[in-house]
């Protein structure tokens, strides 16, 4: 029976991190708006490359928001395990964007670097000034939500290295502003390309461990092995299989060899209990799936493996 106490509790939760990801996107898209004006006016590469980076915040907070509404669909039909794995799709696409826009503006600023244009110091100064106030803010605010979540983690992860872009190029406007030094604009432009680049590394390995079914990178299939072994009625374990069907759902499924006396005595059912109390106590895992077999069985499979 589904613990309505928990699910309760779990709509609240979600509920909450609906309500932070909508406030730092209406706080990123404001500001970025007018990021982007001052910009085009001022002649800066890296205000318009934080914008840049900004635009894929904004993206990974709308993704985030749109995850977790699909997620709150239940499961019907074809799709069994519902909408959850939205939230991992949403965390591939924002990785998959950072990387595009982060090689758009490396190219672009390689060039400024070569062929230097004059930017006006104090308004990158002052723009990169409110932008680290505002990051802060968006970034506090969403350091309150479950950053369990990959999608969520996706999102804080951007409004981070968003801040520490933004002291970049804000060092990167003052030095122009004192020296009239003009390649520290692209200067500060790479050192954002490089942030995001390890942010979208971050973001797409994540997330492809998910998509391509690893076991959780916590998980050891060995010490799961020798937990279901110690059961007495357990002769051996084969085709053990360990995924994550979203960030906060692990799943557990394998061949369980018992021994004949389970199923003739009636203690099969109290085995699958131990087995399935063992994966939740021990591993945290609440899906598991076992199929309890005698070993005259393991003729019949011709595809097994450990």
């Amino acid at each position: 029976m589904r613990d309505r106490g928990h699910d309760h509790a779990h709509d609240i939760a979600a509920n909450g991190d609906r309500r932070y990801l909508l406030v730092a996107l209406t706080l990123i898209v404001a500001f970025m708006i007018g990021e982007v004006v001052v910009a085009v006016w001022a002649g800066s590469l890296a205000l318009l490359a934080d914008a840049g980076h900004m635009l894929t915040d904004a993206g990974a907070l709308g993704a985030s928001l749109w995850a977790l509404c699909l997620a709150a669909r239940p499961a019907a039909g074809a799709m069994t395990f519902g909408f959850k794995r939205a939230e991992i799709l949403s965390a591939a696409a924002n990785g998959l964007t950072l990387a595009v826009v982060g090689a758009v503006v490396l190219v672009t600023a390689i060039d400024r670097l070569i062929h230097p244009l004059h930017v006006h110091g104090a308004a990158v100064t002052v723009v990169a000034g409110v932008g680290v106030a505002v990051n802060l803010v968006a970034t506090s605010v969403l350091a309150r939500a479950n950053r369990g979540q990959l999608n969520i983690a996706g999102a804080f992860a951007h409004l981070l290295t968003d801040l520490w872009a933004f002291l970049g190029t804000l060092a990167a406007g003052i030095i122009i502003l004192t020296t009239g030094f003009d390649r520290a604009d692209p200067i500060a432009s790479i050192l954002v390309v490089a942030l995001m680049g390890r942010a979208s590394w971050q973001l797409l390995r994540a997330s492809g461990r998910v998509l391509l079914e690893a076991a959780p990178e916590d998980f050891d299939l060995d010490e799961v092995r020798s937990h279901i072994l110690e059961l007495p009625e357990v002769t051996s374990v084969h085709d053990l299989h360990a995924w994550v069907v979203t960030s906060d759902l692990p799943a557990v499924s394998a061949h369980i060899v018992v021994a004949d006396a389970c199923f003739a005595n009636g203690r099969a059912p109290q085995v699958l209990d131990q087995l399935q109390a063992c994966l939740a106590g021990h591993f945290d895992v609440e899906h598991s799936t076992f199929q309890l077999e005698p070993a005259s069985h393991l003729e019949h499979e011709s595809q097994q493996h450990d």
